[in-house]
């Protein structure tokens, strides 16, 4: 396979697998360019190689900034804007995580906290049944919370060793 080739199969598999982690198809697509980039690119050469519009392009450099999986450079003398990604994948897996945790799990754990105070009578089956169910998915939900933050503090040889522990 040629590297061309090879770098379209990258790209096309890493939107799809982006899906997967709660972003976009191009929003993935254009990390993956980066990714395997050398250079920092301009947003016309990102609207080139992935054939999107200016808008697009645009629209999907803002929100990866966002989820913090790229940075924006400026070069002295020079008008446009370069973008790069990080390479090292642990990063990458960390503020994936990071980014999904604030804006999947912890609102989740906000409500359920909520759900933790309602009232009602311990003889009603309804309350009890509510009851027992928030309380157990909100232990679940703070389990993972904490698993997450551990992660995210860890360091990732660390992080593996624990996880092949676990496993054994």
């Amino acid at each position: 396979m040629e590297l061309v080739q090879a770098k379209l199969k990258f790209i096309e598999a890493w939107g799809k697998l982006g899906s997967e982690w709660g972003i976009n198809r191009t929003m993935a697509q254009v990390h993956a360019l980066l990714l395997i980039s050398p250079e920092a690119l301009t947003t016309e050469d990102i609207m080139q190689e992935l054939s999107i519009s200016r808008g697009n392009a645009n629209m999907t450099l803002r929100d990866l900034i966002g989820w913090g999986l790229i940075e924006k450079q400026h070069r002295p003398g020079e008008r446009k804007e370069y973008f790069f990604a990080d390479k090292d994948t642990w990063n990458i897996a960390r503020q994936v995580a990071q980014e999904r945790k604030k804006r999947e799990l912890d609102p989740i754990i906000k409500l359920l906290n909520e759900l933790s105070e309602v009232e009602g009578k311990e003889s009603d089956p309804a309350y009890k049944t509510f009851k027992t169910s928030v309380t157990d998915i909100n232990k679940l939900a703070k389990n993972v919370n904490k698993t997450l933050e551990t992660m995210l503090k860890a360091e990732e040889s660390w992080f593996w060793g624990a996880i092949v522990k676990v496993f054994k």
